[in-house]
């Protein structure tokens, strides 16, 4: 029987349900999942072999009207990056919330990947709401299958795999069997932390902040680590450790209870906060946090 072998590729508005939708593919928490917008800021790519398949599956950071930093025009490169080499394309939808910018959807268009709008949440709508949706979104994009999903509920995500994999073209695998991303230990570590600062802190930190795991190192039965905490301002590094320590110590605890379930073993986890002025426009530190920036 012939391999087939590709890339799929997940783009959407903030909040469709991408990071969502891409774990439940992978059956493995690879992205980090966050009700406030901006959550995903890297392209990651998930690995799934199979005896006759590789699927590999890439979430996006989610589609921005407006770059305000460096870091946004960085992030809205992945999603660019995603529309020219991907072999199938998922364009998610949130059932309430279906337009995305003009000049991505002409870009979407324009693209040689095969196309799937899929229509998540449907289960927030009633069936009449659902029904319109479908006939509006049918007649705004081009496509070459539409699918209607849960992905919080799991709803439907087989047939969408089975109709990625009926698109993806005979070729052999680009990764090794038993490997799931092109990430590193490190990089989910800074995920897992980020992603609990994203829990814990009022609205202006979360945006703000970045993290940088300066030692991973793993033993037989703990893993320590140190983390640097990157923002903006001295006001905003009083925020991240909070009075005597107390907001520190809590992020810890519960990015430590995450990073013990992600890696199996103990973990012992330091932190620092560092304050680098306008790190989202500067050119080497968004390189040294891994966005590569020109």
């Amino acid at each position: 029987m012939s391999f087939k072998s590709g890339f799929v590729s997940i783009i959407g508005m903030p909040n469709a349900g991408k990071s969502t939708l891409y774990n439940g593919l992978m059956g493995d928490k690879l992205s980090i999942i966050n009700p406030k917008a901006q959550t995903t800021r890297h392209r990651i790519l998930g690995i799934k072999t199979g005896e006759n398949a590789q699927i590999i599956y890439s979430d996006t950071p989610g589609i921005l009207k407006k770059a305000s930093y460096k870091m946004h025009e960085k992030m809205m490169s992945f999603v660019h990056e995603s529309l020219d080499d991907s072999d199938v394309l998922i364009l998610l939808l949130d059932v309430r919330a279906t337009e995305i910018p003009e000049e991505i959807q002409q870009r979407y268009t324009k693209s040689k990947a095969k196309k799937i709008v899929a229509i998540n949440k449907i289960d927030t709508v009633k069936q009449d709401q659902l029904e319109a949706v479908m006939q509006k979104v049918a007649e705004s994009y081009a496509a070459d299958a539409f699918i209607l999903l849960s992905a919080l509920n799991n709803y439907n995500l087989e047939k969408l795999e089975e109709l990625a994999l009926s698109y993806l073209p005979e070729h052999p695998a680009y990764f090794p069997e038993d490997q799931i991303t092109d990430r590193s230990e490190r990089f989910f570590v800074n995920e897992i932390v980020r992603n609990n600062a994203l829990r814990l802190y009022e609205e202006e930190i979360p945006y703000s902040i970045e993290v940088s795991t300066l030692l991973f190192k793993e033993e037989d039965k703990i893993l320590r680590l140190s983390c640097e905490l990157v923002v903006e301002r001295d006001s905003q590094k009083r925020i991240v450790i909070g009075n005597k320590g107390d907001a520190i110590k809590r992020l810890g605890i519960n990015s430590r209870k995450e990073l013990e379930a992600f890696f199996g073993k103990q973990v012992y986890i330091e932190m620092f906060v560092k304050v680098r002025e306008d790190w989202r426009n500067n050119k080497n530190m968004l390189k040294q946090f891994g966005y590569d920036a020109d």
